[in-house]
């Protein structure tokens, strides 16, 4: 998995610091999680591939996380775009998205798909043969999801000195990576695990967007790969994490602890601090390791 940092600060947008957006790329699927203000400038000076986008996950419907969606259908729709774009949010952000296209009389010569969200438990929102996505329902001030992003198990590996010795058509090997017994070349069976190796493991990637401490979520995200989790506030601050709805740096580390994550990246910080350095420094006495987000930053795992 690949993710690249758009924006990670919260409220307004300012010149150095972007609103939220993410760019995850995951066993060949590109998916954009949130749209903040300026997400398509950000595209293009991080070079990513606009055609290359047919999955965009809004987690709620706060300005700093889906005003720069209308303006990027708008240019896909410019850049004479024809592959279907599917777009999972909330109730509501079909209404918005296609009142602003109607009045501006700037309908898309591509197919555009909403699903829309209203469950407040998690549910499983997208899947193909590698990849699954799940909601990851959150507590803020409107209906808000996170999203948990999931590698299917992959295919055995085939244990070729224990294969020949075993005396198995290579027409077998297919069916050894998919898990079967087979039959080798003097018609004994096989046993599967006898001669192939487990899959190597898979990941997950947590996107948790604006929320209150919610301790309910750690069963969803449990040992997931990367947590990303806002942290809008220092621990300082709590009172005012508490009255919006957001976490502070402690808060989260708190969350990725119990979920026995790998990785603890933080980002949604509030424009009152100058140094997030701090945030950082507080998260490490609960959890390591921890990462601070900061727009143009390439994470893999």
């Amino acid at each position: 998995m690949k993710l690249t940092i758009l924006g990670c600060h919260s409220a307004t947008p300012r010149v150095d610091a972007h609103p939220t957006a993410q760019i995850l790329e995951i066993k060949k699927h590109q998916f954009l999680i949130d749209c903040g203000e300026g997400t398509q400038t950000q595209l293009r000076k991080y070079k990513i591939k606009f055609s290359r986008i047919k999955h965009i996950f809004i987690s709620h419907l706060h300005g700093d996380h889906y005003f720069g969606l209308v303006g990027l259908v708008s240019t896909l729709s410019l850049l004479t775009r024809e592959a279907d774009l599917h777009i999972y949010g909330p109730k509501g952000l079909k209404e918005v998205i296609t009142l602003q296209m109607k009045l501006s009389n700037s309908w898309t010569n591509f197919k555009l798909i909403f699903h829309e969200l209203t469950s407040k438990n998690s549910e499983l929102i997208f899947e193909d043969d590698q990849v699954e996505v799940h909601t990851i329902p959150l507590d803020h001030r409107v209906y808000t999801n996170g999203f948990l992003f999931k590698e299917k198990e992959g295919e055995r590996k085939l244990n070729i000195g224990a294969v020949e010795d075993a005396n198995i058509d290579k027409a077998y090997y297919r069916k050894l990576k998919q898990g079967s017994d087979v039959l080798n070349e003097h018609g004994q069976l096989i046993k599967n695990e006898t001669v192939t190796l487990e899959p190597f493991p898979s990941k997950s990637y947590a996107f948790c967007s604006d929320t209150s401490y919610k301790q309910d979520i750690v069963p969803i995200i449990d040992n997931v790969n990367l947590l990303y989790h806002e942290s809008t506030f220092l621990h300082e601050l709590a009172h005012l994490a508490q009255k919006t709805k957001h976490s502070t740096a402690k808060e989260a580390a708190q969350i990725a602890q119990q979920a026995n994550a790998k990785q603890l990246l933080l980002g949604h910080f509030s424009s009152r601090y100058n140094d997030v350095s701090e945030f950082k420094t507080e998260a490490e006495t609960v959890f390591k390791p921890v990462l601070l987000a900061n727009q143009g930053q390439v994470v893999e795992f």
